[in-house]
């Protein structure tokens, strides 16, 4: 369900060990989770993958009844990385989900849900659809693939051409539903971005 979990603790890990003159680094977990806390002098590094924290703190409510979806052959089926050095700031929150009802519900949940960031747009991976095609912030379905691609809400090889998603925000604070039609039902990705403004 979610590759972007390797990917981003392999990332982020990377990037921490660059500047780690001086740091200090702890791992815990819970139920098997690992959780990865890395500070530095320059900065810091937070991973964590408890879900029921995850969905707390991901500003968006989970859907009636849906149920949480792991990846293949592993207990990673949420993360929340927050990575600070300096003026850069990212932060991901993502947490996956199924639900035997069909997208269209699912679409007007979020929709309501997604409206309190701002309006609501949808994409076709990097098409707009209908109208509005870009929320009063300037969040459109353009210009961030190469951020989305990384952290893999497409298809298992990372593939969101196809992708349906609802986005509300700005460039750099967005909320996101990334929806994908099943036989079972609807699977969904509820993403919270917080992204550095020259991202």
């Amino acid at each position: 369900m979610l590759p972007l979990l390797k990917k981003i603790h392999a990332a982020c890990l990377l990037s921490a060990v660059l500047v780690t003159a001086g740091c200090h680094v702890s791992s815990k977990g819970s139920d098997g989770r690992e959780d990865v806390d890395i500070r530095t002098p320059l900065g810091g590094l937070a991973v964590k993958t408890d879900p029921s924290a995850v969905l707390g703190k991901i500003g968006l409510p989970a859907y009636p009844g849906a149920v949480q979806v792991k990846e293949k052959g592993s207990d990673k089926d949420s993360a929340d990385v927050n990575m600070s050095f300096g003026s850069f700031h990212l932060r991901v929150l993502a947490l996956g989900f199924q639900t035997g009802d069909d997208r269209a519900k699912v679409e007007a949940f979020y929709r309501k849900a997604l409206h309190q960031y701002s309006d609501v747009i949808a994409c076709q991976g990097e098409s707009p659809i209908g109208e509005p095609a870009r929320t009063g912030l300037g969040l459109t379905c353009k210009g961030d693939r190469h951020f989305h691609g990384n952290i893999h809400y497409g298809d298992s090889a990372g593939n969101i051409n196809d992708e349906f998603t609802l986005k509300a925000g700005s460039p750099s604070r967005q909320h996101i539903v990334a929806m994908q039609d099943k036989q079972d039902g609807t699977h969904f990705t509820l993403i919270a971005l917080d992204l550095p403004d020259d991202h």
